[in-house]
Protein backbone atom coordinates (compact mmCIF):
# COMPACT_ATOMS: atom_id res chain seq x y z
CA UNK A 1 0.00 0.00 0.00
CA UNK A 2 1.19 3.51 -0.94
CA UNK A 3 1.23 6.59 2.31
CA UNK A 4 -1.97 7.42 1.31
CA UNK A 5 -3.42 4.34 2.95
CA UNK A 6 -1.77 5.96 6.72
CA UNK A 7 -3.85 9.00 5.71
CA UNK A 8 -6.58 10.67 8.59
CA UNK A 9 -9.55 10.29 6.53
CA UNK A 10 -8.70 6.55 5.78
CA UNK A 11 -8.13 5.79 9.24
CA UNK A 12 -10.58 7.18 10.58
CA UNK A 13 -13.27 4.90 8.32
CA UNK A 14 -11.27 1.54 9.41
CA UNK A 15 -12.12 3.07 13.42
CA UNK A 16 -15.64 3.42 12.13
CA UNK A 17 -15.36 0.04 10.64
CA UNK A 18 -14.31 -1.70 13.84
CA UNK A 19 -16.48 -0.04 16.23
CA UNK A 20 -19.01 -1.19 14.43
CA UNK A 21 -17.91 -4.58 13.74
CA UNK A 22 -15.86 -6.00 16.28
CA UNK A 23 -17.75 -5.46 19.50
CA UNK A 24 -20.77 -7.59 17.92
CA UNK A 25 -18.55 -10.42 16.40
CA UNK A 26 -16.69 -10.32 20.22
CA UNK A 27 -19.94 -10.40 22.08
CA UNK A 28 -20.83 -13.17 19.48
CA UNK A 29 -17.41 -15.39 19.81
CA UNK A 30 -17.56 -14.99 23.88
CA UNK A 31 -21.36 -16.71 23.71
CA UNK A 32 -20.13 -19.60 21.65
CA UNK A 33 -17.03 -19.38 23.88
CA UNK A 34 -18.95 -20.10 26.78
CA UNK A 35 -21.37 -22.57 25.35
CA UNK A 36 -18.52 -24.55 24.16
CA UNK A 37 -16.54 -25.16 26.90
CA UNK A 38 -19.07 -24.35 29.88
CA UNK A 39 -19.18 -28.49 30.24
CA UNK A 40 -15.65 -27.94 31.78
CA UNK A 41 -17.52 -26.31 34.41
CA UNK A 42 -20.86 -28.36 34.62
CA UNK A 43 -18.06 -31.55 35.19
CA UNK A 44 -18.23 -30.72 38.86
CA UNK A 45 -21.62 -30.72 39.25
CA UNK A 46 -22.03 -33.74 37.00
CA UNK A 47 -19.55 -35.84 39.07
CA UNK A 48 -22.84 -36.66 41.01
CA UNK A 49 -24.79 -38.22 38.71
CA UNK A 50 -24.19 -42.47 38.54
CA UNK A 51 -23.15 -42.39 34.87
CA UNK A 52 -20.84 -39.74 34.39
CA UNK A 53 -17.16 -39.94 35.07
CA UNK A 54 -13.54 -38.56 33.90
CA UNK A 55 -13.55 -40.72 31.10
CA UNK A 56 -17.06 -39.80 29.73
CA UNK A 57 -16.14 -36.04 30.68
CA UNK A 58 -13.08 -36.12 28.23
CA UNK A 59 -15.04 -38.25 25.51
CA UNK A 60 -17.67 -36.25 25.33
CA UNK A 61 -15.48 -33.04 25.38
CA UNK A 62 -14.20 -34.31 22.92
CA UNK A 63 -16.23 -35.30 20.77
CA UNK A 64 -17.96 -31.88 19.89
CA UNK A 65 -14.80 -31.06 17.34
CA UNK A 66 -15.76 -34.42 15.60
CA UNK A 67 -19.23 -33.02 14.56
CA UNK A 68 -17.59 -29.39 13.69
CA UNK A 69 -14.77 -31.62 11.73
CA UNK A 70 -17.24 -33.11 9.14
CA UNK A 71 -19.50 -29.61 8.93
CA UNK A 72 -16.96 -26.96 8.95
CA UNK A 73 -15.62 -26.46 4.98
CA UNK A 74 -19.31 -26.77 3.50
CA UNK A 75 -20.42 -24.43 6.27
CA UNK A 76 -17.35 -21.91 5.40
CA UNK A 77 -18.54 -22.39 1.43
CA UNK A 78 -21.74 -21.69 2.25
CA UNK A 79 -21.48 -18.13 3.62
CA UNK A 80 -19.03 -17.20 1.54
CA UNK A 81 -21.99 -17.64 -1.29
CA UNK A 82 -24.59 -16.42 0.65
CA UNK A 83 -23.10 -14.09 2.82
CA UNK A 84 -22.18 -14.10 6.73
CA UNK A 85 -25.52 -12.29 7.95
CA UNK A 86 -27.93 -15.03 7.74
CA UNK A 87 -25.62 -17.44 8.00
CA UNK A 88 -24.02 -16.51 10.89
CA UNK A 89 -27.27 -16.82 12.72
CA UNK A 90 -28.01 -19.62 11.62
CA UNK A 91 -25.41 -21.15 13.55
CA UNK A 92 -25.94 -18.92 16.58
CA UNK A 93 -29.59 -19.83 16.60
CA UNK A 94 -28.58 -23.29 15.91
CA UNK A 95 -25.58 -23.93 18.61
CA UNK A 96 -27.90 -22.21 21.09
CA UNK A 97 -30.96 -24.40 21.00
CA UNK A 98 -28.26 -27.60 21.30
CA UNK A 99 -26.21 -26.32 24.21
CA UNK A 100 -29.79 -25.51 26.18
CA UNK A 101 -30.43 -29.13 25.30
CA UNK A 102 -27.23 -30.11 26.86
CA UNK A 103 -29.56 -30.10 30.04
CA UNK A 104 -31.45 -33.54 29.38
CA UNK A 105 -28.06 -35.46 29.51
CA UNK A 106 -29.89 -38.60 31.11
CA UNK A 107 -26.67 -40.78 30.10
CA UNK A 108 -23.07 -41.00 28.62
CA UNK A 109 -24.58 -41.95 25.16
CA UNK A 110 -27.45 -39.14 25.40
CA UNK A 111 -24.10 -36.61 26.53
CA UNK A 112 -21.90 -37.76 23.33
CA UNK A 113 -24.55 -37.13 21.43
CA UNK A 114 -25.74 -34.00 22.15
CA UNK A 115 -21.89 -32.92 22.46
CA UNK A 116 -21.60 -34.34 18.89
CA UNK A 117 -24.85 -32.31 17.52
CA UNK A 118 -23.52 -29.01 19.21
CA UNK A 119 -20.48 -29.46 17.25
CA UNK A 120 -22.71 -29.85 14.28
CA UNK A 121 -24.15 -26.83 15.08
CA UNK A 122 -21.42 -24.40 15.66
CA UNK A 123 -19.62 -25.77 12.38
CA UNK A 124 -18.36 -22.83 10.68
CA UNK A 125 -19.01 -19.99 12.77
CA UNK A 126 -14.84 -19.55 14.01
CA UNK A 127 -13.92 -19.81 10.57
CA UNK A 128 -16.35 -17.91 8.86
CA UNK A 129 -15.94 -14.90 11.43
CA UNK A 130 -11.78 -15.26 10.31
CA UNK A 131 -13.47 -15.34 6.62
CA UNK A 132 -15.96 -12.10 6.82
CA UNK A 133 -13.18 -9.85 8.37
CA UNK A 134 -11.17 -10.50 5.36
CA UNK A 135 -14.08 -8.65 3.11
CA UNK A 136 -13.01 -5.64 5.38
CA UNK A 137 -9.80 -5.91 6.19
CA UNK A 138 -6.55 -5.92 4.42
CA UNK A 139 -3.83 -8.45 5.65
CA UNK A 140 -1.74 -5.83 7.16
CA UNK A 141 -4.48 -5.21 9.52
CA UNK A 142 -5.61 -8.34 9.88
CA UNK A 143 -3.69 -9.58 13.07
CA UNK A 144 -4.60 -6.50 15.00
CA UNK A 145 -8.51 -7.51 14.28
CA UNK A 146 -8.09 -10.96 14.74
CA UNK A 147 -6.55 -10.30 18.08
CA UNK A 148 -9.05 -8.12 18.91
CA UNK A 149 -11.86 -10.80 18.04
CA UNK A 150 -10.44 -13.52 19.69
CA UNK A 151 -9.91 -11.45 22.62
CA UNK A 152 -13.42 -12.83 23.17
CA UNK A 153 -11.71 -15.90 24.24
CA UNK A 154 -10.16 -14.83 27.06
CA UNK A 155 -13.36 -12.55 28.02
CA UNK A 156 -15.28 -15.86 27.96
CA UNK A 157 -12.81 -16.87 30.89
CA UNK A 158 -13.02 -13.41 32.34
CA UNK A 159 -16.63 -13.60 32.37
CA UNK A 160 -17.84 -16.78 31.89
CA UNK A 161 -15.77 -18.87 34.26
CA UNK A 162 -16.88 -16.76 37.75
CA UNK A 163 -20.76 -16.67 36.32
CA UNK A 164 -20.32 -20.46 35.55
CA UNK A 165 -18.91 -20.93 39.42
CA UNK A 166 -21.42 -18.63 40.86
CA UNK A 167 -24.18 -20.81 39.09
CA UNK A 168 -23.05 -24.12 40.31
CA UNK A 169 -23.01 -22.37 43.86
CA UNK A 170 -26.17 -21.23 43.40
CA UNK A 171 -28.56 -23.16 41.81
CA UNK A 172 -28.54 -26.52 43.17
CA UNK A 173 -32.03 -27.67 43.19
CA UNK A 174 -34.03 -25.11 42.26
CA UNK A 175 -37.42 -26.54 40.31
CA UNK A 176 -35.74 -29.56 40.78
CA UNK A 177 -32.66 -29.25 38.47
CA UNK A 178 -29.17 -29.39 39.14
CA UNK A 179 -26.49 -27.33 39.11
CA UNK A 180 -25.34 -28.14 35.68
CA UNK A 181 -28.99 -28.64 34.06
CA UNK A 182 -29.22 -24.64 35.21
CA UNK A 183 -25.74 -24.03 34.10
CA UNK A 184 -26.64 -25.08 30.11
CA UNK A 185 -29.99 -23.49 30.10
CA UNK A 186 -29.17 -19.80 31.92
CA UNK A 187 -26.16 -19.96 29.27
CA UNK A 188 -27.64 -20.95 26.16
CA UNK A 189 -30.28 -18.11 26.37
CA UNK A 190 -28.28 -15.10 25.19
CA UNK A 191 -26.90 -17.21 22.27
CA UNK A 192 -30.52 -17.46 20.90
CA UNK A 193 -31.65 -13.66 21.93
CA UNK A 194 -28.54 -12.35 20.27
CA UNK A 195 -28.90 -15.12 16.88
CA UNK A 196 -32.33 -13.67 16.35
CA UNK A 197 -30.48 -10.19 15.90
CA UNK A 198 -27.72 -10.42 13.96
CA UNK A 199 -29.46 -10.46 10.34
CA UNK A 200 -30.18 -6.91 11.59
CA UNK A 201 -26.74 -6.01 12.72
CA UNK A 202 -24.59 -6.98 10.47
CA UNK A 203 -23.80 -6.33 6.96
CA UNK A 204 -22.37 -9.02 4.55
CA UNK A 205 -19.66 -6.62 2.67
CA UNK A 206 -18.66 -3.33 3.02
CA UNK A 207 -20.32 -2.52 -0.66
CA UNK A 208 -23.68 -3.17 1.20
CA UNK A 209 -23.34 -1.64 4.45
CA UNK A 210 -25.69 1.25 4.60
CA UNK A 211 -24.41 2.79 7.50
CA UNK A 212 -21.14 3.98 5.19
CA UNK A 213 -21.47 6.40 2.49
CA UNK A 214 -20.34 5.88 -0.88
CA UNK A 215 -16.91 6.82 -0.62
CA UNK A 216 -16.10 5.16 2.09
CA UNK A 217 -17.68 1.82 0.46
CA UNK A 218 -15.15 2.65 -2.27
CA UNK A 219 -12.13 3.10 -0.12
CA UNK A 220 -12.66 -0.06 1.70
CA UNK A 221 -13.09 -2.12 -1.61
CA UNK A 222 -10.36 -0.51 -3.54
CA UNK A 223 -7.81 -1.49 -0.72
CA UNK A 224 -8.99 -4.86 -0.77
CA UNK A 225 -8.37 -5.34 -4.10
CA UNK A 226 -5.13 -3.78 -3.99
CA UNK A 227 -4.11 -6.41 -1.31
CA UNK A 228 -5.36 -9.25 -3.89
CA UNK A 229 -3.25 -7.71 -6.31
CA UNK A 230 -0.31 -7.64 -4.13
CA UNK A 231 -0.59 -11.60 -3.68
CA UNK A 232 -0.98 -12.07 -7.16
CA UNK A 233 2.76 -10.32 -7.78
CA UNK A 234 3.85 -12.46 -5.16
CA UNK A 235 2.80 -15.84 -6.39
CA UNK A 236 -0.57 -16.25 -4.33
CA UNK A 237 -3.10 -17.21 -7.16
CA UNK A 238 -5.07 -19.97 -5.54
CA UNK A 239 -8.37 -19.32 -6.50
CA UNK A 240 -10.44 -22.98 -5.92
CA UNK A 241 -11.40 -24.97 -3.00
CA UNK A 242 -9.31 -27.99 -4.72
CA UNK A 243 -6.44 -25.26 -4.51
CA UNK A 244 -6.42 -24.90 -0.83
CA UNK A 245 -6.45 -28.45 -0.48
CA UNK A 246 -3.40 -28.90 -3.16
CA UNK A 247 -1.40 -26.37 -0.85
CA UNK A 248 1.42 -27.80 0.87
CA UNK A 249 1.27 -24.02 2.85
CA UNK A 250 -1.96 -25.15 3.96
CA UNK A 251 -1.13 -28.07 5.43
CA UNK A 252 1.73 -26.92 7.23
CA UNK A 253 -0.46 -24.33 8.60
CA UNK A 254 -2.92 -27.10 9.35
CA UNK A 255 -0.05 -28.91 11.42
CA UNK A 256 0.89 -25.45 13.25
CA UNK A 257 -2.46 -25.19 14.12
CA UNK A 258 -3.46 -28.35 15.70
CA UNK A 259 -0.50 -28.13 17.71
CA UNK A 260 -1.96 -24.69 18.70
CA UNK A 261 -5.31 -26.08 19.28
CA UNK A 262 -4.06 -28.81 21.59
CA UNK A 263 -2.82 -26.55 24.37
CA UNK A 264 -5.80 -24.09 24.13
CA UNK A 265 -8.19 -26.84 24.84
CA UNK A 266 -5.83 -29.46 26.98
CA UNK A 267 -6.72 -26.55 29.28
CA UNK A 268 -9.80 -25.17 28.39
CA UNK A 269 -11.64 -28.21 29.29
CA UNK A 270 -9.48 -29.38 32.68
CA UNK A 271 -8.58 -25.58 33.95
CA UNK A 272 -11.57 -25.82 36.30
CA UNK A 273 -10.40 -28.96 37.52
CA UNK A 274 -7.02 -28.32 37.82
CA UNK A 275 -7.67 -25.28 39.86
CA UNK A 276 -9.92 -27.36 42.21
CA UNK A 277 -7.00 -29.73 42.78
CA UNK A 278 -4.69 -27.36 43.53
CA UNK A 279 -6.11 -23.83 44.95
CA UNK A 280 -9.76 -24.37 46.19
CA UNK A 281 -12.40 -26.36 46.84
CA UNK A 282 -15.47 -23.57 46.49
CA UNK A 283 -17.05 -23.89 43.51
CA UNK A 284 -17.10 -19.74 43.31
CA UNK A 285 -13.30 -19.53 44.13
CA UNK A 286 -12.96 -21.58 41.28
CA UNK A 287 -14.47 -19.22 38.86
CA UNK A 288 -12.16 -16.63 40.00
CA UNK A 289 -9.26 -18.02 40.23
CA UNK A 290 -9.71 -19.76 36.41
CA UNK A 291 -10.42 -15.98 35.24
CA UNK A 292 -7.23 -14.95 36.57
CA UNK A 293 -5.31 -16.26 33.38
CA UNK A 294 -7.53 -15.27 30.88
CA UNK A 295 -7.29 -11.78 31.98
CA UNK A 296 -3.83 -11.80 31.40
CA UNK A 297 -4.48 -13.33 28.00
CA UNK A 298 -6.72 -10.61 26.75
CA UNK A 299 -4.20 -8.40 27.25
CA UNK A 300 -1.30 -9.89 26.07
CA UNK A 301 -2.62 -10.76 22.81
CA UNK A 302 -4.16 -7.52 22.15
CA UNK A 303 -0.42 -6.24 22.60
CA UNK A 304 1.36 -8.86 20.72
CA UNK A 305 -1.21 -8.81 17.48
CA UNK A 306 -0.55 -5.09 17.37
CA UNK A 307 3.05 -5.28 17.28
CA UNK A 308 2.90 -7.95 14.92
CA UNK A 309 0.80 -5.59 12.23
CA UNK A 310 3.27 -2.87 13.12
CA UNK A 311 6.16 -4.48 12.17
CA UNK A 312 4.76 -6.55 9.43
CA UNK A 313 6.34 -9.69 11.11
CA UNK A 314 4.17 -12.94 11.79
CA UNK A 315 6.44 -15.60 12.28
CA UNK A 316 8.72 -15.08 15.16
CA UNK A 317 5.46 -13.70 17.17
CA UNK A 318 3.57 -17.01 16.56
CA UNK A 319 6.49 -19.08 16.91
CA UNK A 320 8.17 -17.40 19.87
CA UNK A 321 4.21 -17.25 21.33
CA UNK A 322 3.99 -21.05 21.23
CA UNK A 323 7.47 -21.64 22.94
CA UNK A 324 6.75 -19.51 25.56
CA UNK A 325 3.63 -21.25 26.33
CA UNK A 326 5.66 -24.66 26.06
CA UNK A 327 7.85 -23.71 28.35
CA UNK A 328 5.67 -22.30 30.85
CA UNK A 329 3.33 -25.10 30.98
CA UNK A 330 6.47 -27.16 31.60
CA UNK A 331 6.81 -25.18 35.00
CA UNK A 332 3.32 -25.34 35.53
CA UNK A 333 3.84 -29.44 36.03
CA UNK A 334 6.72 -29.62 38.08
CA UNK A 335 5.49 -31.49 41.59
CA UNK A 336 5.94 -29.46 44.58
CA UNK A 337 4.92 -25.53 43.46
CA UNK A 338 3.09 -23.08 45.26
CA UNK A 339 -0.69 -22.87 44.24
CA UNK A 340 0.10 -19.35 43.76
CA UNK A 341 3.05 -20.29 41.42
CA UNK A 342 0.98 -23.02 39.46
CA UNK A 343 -1.00 -20.55 38.78
CA UNK A 344 1.25 -17.90 37.63
CA UNK A 345 2.48 -20.00 35.32
CA UNK A 346 -0.74 -21.10 33.73
CA UNK A 347 -1.43 -17.28 33.08
CA UNK A 348 1.72 -17.22 30.99
CA UNK A 349 1.39 -20.57 29.27
CA UNK A 350 -2.70 -19.46 28.10
CA UNK A 351 -0.89 -16.04 27.31
CA UNK A 352 1.28 -17.25 25.01
CA UNK A 353 -1.20 -19.92 23.66
CA UNK A 354 -3.40 -17.01 23.12
CA UNK A 355 -1.04 -14.80 20.85
CA UNK A 356 0.05 -17.66 19.02
CA UNK A 357 -3.39 -18.67 17.61
CA UNK A 358 -4.24 -14.83 16.85
CA UNK A 359 -1.31 -14.15 15.25
CA UNK A 360 -1.47 -17.42 13.40
CA UNK A 361 -4.58 -16.64 11.21
CA UNK A 362 -2.27 -13.76 9.96
CA UNK A 363 -0.57 -16.15 7.53
CA UNK A 364 -3.43 -18.40 5.61
CA UNK A 365 -5.05 -15.31 5.21
CA UNK A 366 -2.13 -13.54 3.88
CA UNK A 367 -1.80 -16.67 0.88
CA UNK A 368 -5.50 -17.41 0.24
CA UNK A 369 -7.86 -15.39 -2.12
CA UNK A 370 -11.80 -15.87 -2.98
CA UNK A 371 -13.35 -19.90 -2.72
CA UNK A 372 -9.58 -20.91 -2.10
CA UNK A 373 -9.74 -18.88 1.10
CA UNK A 374 -13.08 -20.22 2.61
CA UNK A 375 -12.42 -23.65 1.76
CA UNK A 376 -8.56 -23.13 3.27
CA UNK A 377 -9.68 -21.30 6.76
CA UNK A 378 -12.38 -23.51 7.27
CA UNK A 379 -10.33 -26.81 6.40
CA UNK A 380 -6.94 -25.69 8.40
CA UNK A 381 -9.81 -24.94 11.41
CA UNK A 382 -11.22 -28.27 11.18
CA UNK A 383 -7.90 -30.06 11.22
CA UNK A 384 -6.74 -28.26 13.47
CA UNK A 385 -9.71 -28.40 16.31
CA UNK A 386 -9.70 -32.22 15.55
CA UNK A 387 -6.90 -31.83 18.53
CA UNK A 388 -10.26 -30.58 20.86
CA UNK A 389 -11.02 -33.56 20.55
CA UNK A 390 -7.60 -35.53 21.31
CA UNK A 391 -6.46 -33.12 23.98
CA UNK A 392 -8.87 -34.14 26.32
CA UNK A 393 -8.76 -37.56 25.87
CA UNK A 394 -4.92 -37.19 25.78
CA UNK A 395 -4.95 -35.29 29.54
CA UNK A 396 -7.17 -38.12 30.94
CA UNK A 397 -4.90 -40.77 29.61
CA UNK A 398 -1.73 -39.09 30.88
CA UNK A 399 -3.53 -38.23 34.13
CA UNK A 400 -4.79 -41.59 34.73
CA UNK A 401 -1.65 -43.43 33.98
CA UNK A 402 0.25 -41.46 35.53
CA UNK A 403 -0.40 -37.82 37.14
CA UNK A 404 -1.39 -34.33 36.08
CA UNK A 405 2.32 -33.34 35.86
CA UNK A 406 2.87 -35.50 32.75
CA UNK A 407 -0.46 -34.69 31.39
CA UNK A 408 0.96 -30.93 31.23
CA UNK A 409 3.82 -31.86 29.82
CA UNK A 410 2.07 -33.29 26.66
CA UNK A 411 0.62 -30.07 26.21
CA UNK A 412 4.17 -28.33 26.03
CA UNK A 413 5.49 -30.80 23.69
CA UNK A 414 2.58 -30.17 21.12
CA UNK A 415 3.31 -26.39 21.94
CA UNK A 416 7.05 -26.76 21.22
CA UNK A 417 6.54 -28.78 18.04
CA UNK A 418 3.86 -25.95 16.67
CA UNK A 419 6.86 -23.15 17.42
CA UNK A 420 9.61 -25.17 15.91
CA UNK A 421 6.96 -25.44 12.57
CA UNK A 422 6.23 -22.17 12.32
CA UNK A 423 10.02 -20.56 13.03
CA UNK A 424 11.58 -23.45 10.58
CA UNK A 425 8.58 -23.92 8.17
CA UNK A 426 7.05 -20.64 7.32
CA UNK A 427 7.95 -17.02 6.01
CA UNK A 428 6.63 -13.63 6.16
CA UNK A 429 5.38 -12.15 3.44
CA UNK A 430 6.36 -8.98 1.67
CA UNK A 431 6.22 -6.14 4.26
CA UNK A 432 4.14 -3.53 3.26
CA UNK A 433 2.89 -0.38 5.33
CA UNK A 434 -0.68 -0.91 7.21
CA UNK A 435 -3.21 1.32 7.71
CA UNK A 436 -3.82 3.17 11.17
CA UNK A 437 -6.84 1.72 12.54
Amino acid sequence: MNAATTSPQESAVYRKVTWRLIPLLFLCYILAYIDRVNVGFAKLSLQAEPWFSDAVFATGAGIFFLGYFFFEVPGNIILHRVGARLWIARIMIGWGLMSGLMAVSYSATSFYTLRFLLGVAEAGFFPGIILYLTYWYPRKLRARMVALFMTAIAMSGVIGSPLSGWLLKTTEGWHGLAAWQWLFILEAIPTLLLGLAIPFLLADRPSRAKWLTKAEQALLESNLQADEETKAAEGHRAHSALDAFNSGKVWLCCAIYFGAIMGLYGTSFWLPQIVKDKLTQDDWLVGLYTAIPWACAAVGMVIVGRHSDQTGERRWHVGLSALGAAVAFGLSAIPGLPPLLVLAFLSIAITGVMCTISCFWALPTAILSGTAAAAGIAWINSVGNLAGYLSPEMINWLKTRYDLSAALYGVATALAIAGLLVILGTRDPVKVQAPKA
